[in-house]
């Protein structure tokens, strides 16, 4: 069984088929922030030593405050959501699991690997809030099964829908994913927020030290910087904004998304895909669907290449 699946990146394929170097590639791949939270120093300590409780307890604190996390339910840092969604069929109770879709292919995945079964109807249900690519929302009607698992890795942009209250909920789990507000996919960081007895289960797969102590600094600081929060869902919406017209004057048509990423319907995604490759623009299609395109948002000094290649 392979273990490859569609995901976007893999710029290195890209540069491979129609050349250049990965700093004359524009990648709007993926829906992670162009522009990161500014990282600063890091103490020394953080590389050398072990990360002790505290740190965690910090991180853990920050996370509460931030997400308005119930006080009932259990938060649990992790190195990516990815890891959380992997290790998410172990810590629950059942064999067969409904996912809406199309959606992030990783739920799936790690259900099928684990033995579970897809079906339409069952006592687990897995959405993604937003869901990726459509950006479809979901509320708590909609959740009517016993056992809840919330992606909300891309919901840092629309808070004020946020189900976090959920949470409190017995048998309910909110998986949240740093790297894509904040920009720093390559820190690893995810937390799962919830059920205790389900947090606990997922607390001893992972192990000790789960998180580095760098990505415990920078992601402790990060959720307390309430206003860069602010500042950036503000340019982020611009963005989003600015990127549906510009594709909508050549052609494709807005079909959804979320401030991180646009979806749009065209005549033919490959043929989108090869057009913009060629200028050194990387996006995002779907084995799925001959005619979705993804793209991300280009930081602000970038939007001149997509521009020309468009």
């Amino acid at each position: 069984m392979t273990s490859e699946r569609d995901h976007g990146g893999g710029l290195d394929a890209a540069i491979a088929t129609w050349g250049g170097l990965r700093h004359e590639w524009l990648d709007l791949s993926t829906g992670i922030n162009p522009e990161p939270y500014p990282i600063g120093s890091i103490d020394l300590g953080s590389w050398t030593a072990l990360p002790d409780k505290a740190e965690f307890q910090r991180l853990e604190r920050a996370a509460r405050d931030f997400w308005n996390v119930p006080v009932n339910a259990a938060v649990l840092a992790a190195p990516g959501a990815s890891s959380l969604i992997a290790q998410m069929p172990s810590a629950l109770n059942g064999k067969a699991v409904s996912i809406s879709g199309p959606t992030y292919n990783e739920h799936q995945a790690a259900f099928v690997a684990a033995g579970w079964r897809i079906t339409t109807h069952a006592d687990v249900q897995v959405v993604v809030h937003p869901n990726n690519p459509d950006g479809r929302m979901w509320s708590a009607n909609d959740l009517s099964t016993s056992v809840r698992v919330i992606d909300e890795s891309f919901c840092d942009v629309c808070p004020d829908r946020s189900l976090v209250e959920l949470a409190a909920i017995p048998n309910t789990v909110i998986l949240k994913s740093f790297g894509k507000f904040w920009g720093l996919a390559g820190l690893r960081l995810g937390f799962a927020i919830g059920d205790p007895e389900i947090i606990e289960r997922l607390k001893y797969t992972m192990g000790p030290w789960q998180v580095s102590g760098p990505a415990l600094d920078i992601g402790a600081r990060a959720l307390k910087d309430t206003e860069w929060a602010a500042s950036t869902r503000e340019r982020l919406a611009d963005d989003a904004l600015r990127l549906d017209t510009l594709m909508q004057t050549t052609g494709p048509i807005a079909l959804g998304g979320t401030d991180l990423f646009r979806l749009y319907q065209t005549d033919d995604a490959s043929a989108w895909q090869a057009k913009l490759a060629r200028h050194k623009v990387w996006s995002r299609i779907f084995p799925y669907s001959k005619t979705w395109l993804r793209l991300g948002l280009p930081a602000s000094g970038r939007w001149t290449q997509l521009e020309n290649a468009l």
